[in-house]
């Protein structure tokens, strides 16, 4: 069977939790055959192919990973704190640039001390770097601009579509 260009490197970055980015050589690849990865990744994993123009990711249904959780965890902590120091947390997340120690300092000084410690994922300094480098950084939902500095690409926004769906749902819930 003939497979389209760049299979094995897309079937790779998505099996191994990454985001594949629009200006990534094999997004491209990935767009022209979106069908047929659509029904591959649903037939041989029971994965669902998730795609638009600035990203494409698979998601299972079937999933005890705790990754996804720590990562909204932490995007929902950082927009806190970056809206309540008076800053657009959206503006920031599309186009500031990160530093490792102004991010330590924002969860040294919020309201969420109990759920930050009670996270493994980024109950300190060490904790958050590594969950940016092995989690964010990895799967090219940030990019490291330098040693302790990093920007987040377009894939931030799946958690952040999942937040506001999440306060949707509660709301309405809440209004019943």
């Amino acid at each position: 069977m003939d497979y389209p260009k760049y299979h094995t490197l897309i079937v790779e970055a998505l099996m191994g939790g990454k985001f594949i980015l629009a200006n990534d050589k094999i997004f491209e690849s990935l767009k022209e055959n979106e069908s047929f990865y659509g029904s591959f990744f649903k037939e041989s994993f029971k994965y669902e192919l998730k795609f638009n123009q600035e990203y494409a990711y698979i998601v299972s249904t079937e999933t005890t990973e705790n990754l996804s959780r720590d990562i909204s965890i932490f995007m929902a902590i950082l927009c806190y704190e970056l809206d309540k120091d008076g800053k657009n947390f959206m503006d920031e997340l599309n186009y500031a640039e990160f530093e490792m120690d102004k991010v330590d300092e924002y969860f040294e000084v919020s309201a969420y001390k109990e759920l930050i410690k009670a996270n493994n994922q980024i109950k300190d300094s060490e904790a958050r770097r590594k969950l940016i480098r092995n989690g964010l950084i990895r799967r090219n939902i940030a990019n490291k601009t330098a040693e302790d500095k990093f920007v987040f690409t377009p894939a931030y926004k799946v958690f952040i579509n999942f937040a506001l769906e999440l306060a949707k749902k509660r709301t309405a819930e809440a209004e019943v």
